[in-house]
């Protein structure tokens, strides 16, 4: 069974194309009080600009650089269970492999990923 239960402190990774980064740190903000009761982690450029905002996150490589394999592992370790992931969806992105792949392992180990502000406040709302 690879189903991973989500207790009610969440392992959060927060991960965003460049032009989607100011939408995400916007969420970060507008959720600051709720995201700091969580244990974060971001890749690159995203987790050091959550991080100026005055939340705790552990930051990884980029995604280009590996980070979204790195977030990957930790989901299969256990360590990851929920992925907000703000992506753009009109901008190529050179490492698109590496984030199919990102979203085919949070299928297949059935935590939920959010690609957008909606569906990340929809979640927050069940």
């Amino acid at each position: 069974n690879t189903q991973i239960y989500i207790g009610k402190k969440k392992d959060i990774a927060l991960i965003a194309h460049d032009n989607e980064k100011p939408k995400l740190i916007e969420w970060c903000k507008e959720n600051y009080d709720i995201l700091k009761k969580h244990n974060l982690y971001g890749t690159g450029t995203t987790a050091r600009l959550i991080a100026d905002k005055g939340l705790t996150i552990k930051g990884y490589n980029s995604g280009p650089l590996g980070g979204d394999q790195q977030i990957g592992a930790k989901i299969v370790e256990g360590v990851i269970n929920f992925v907000v992931f703000f992506s753009d969806p009109l901008t190529a992105q050179p490492h698109d492999p590496d984030v199919k792949a990102l979203m085919r392992i949070s299928q297949v180990y059935d935590i939920p990923m959010a690609v957008s502000k909606a569906t990340a406040e929809f979640y927050d709302s069940l």
